[in-house]
């Protein structure tokens, strides 16, 4: 799977978020993205980016759900350099899924 793995392709899907990003920006980069490869991954530091973050998400999804497009997305903890520093950001991973069914 590593073998397939292109660097190049990951960074062009990744949406960096900061405390003081605009969150409609944010939520259409996501849409934009999510339109043309399927998957997407946001990452924030701090409590004021991730909020940000999960808004622009939620965002982005109704943008989506417009042209029948549901997503998912599975929140996770990495480790990134920021200047000389080693930080710990939250990472989501957005993906298409199928639309949920309900059941009575």
């Amino acid at each position: 799977m590593l073998e397939n793995y292109d660097k190049a392709a990951a960074y062009s899907n990744l949406i960096k978020v900061a405390a003081s990003s605009r969150t409609t920006a944010v939520a259409g980069a996501i849409a934009g993205i999510m339109r043309q490869n399927s998957s997407a991954k946001v990452q924030a530091v701090g409590a004021g980016a991730i909020n940000q973050a999960v808004k622009a998400i939620a965002i982005a999804h109704r943008y989506l759900l417009q042209d029948g497009i549901y997503i998912i997305f599975v929140p996770s903890f990495v480790d990134v350099k920021i200047g000389p520093e080693e930080k710990t950001a939250m990472s989501f991973l957005i993906e298409i899924s199928d639309a949920p069914t309900q059941s009575n």
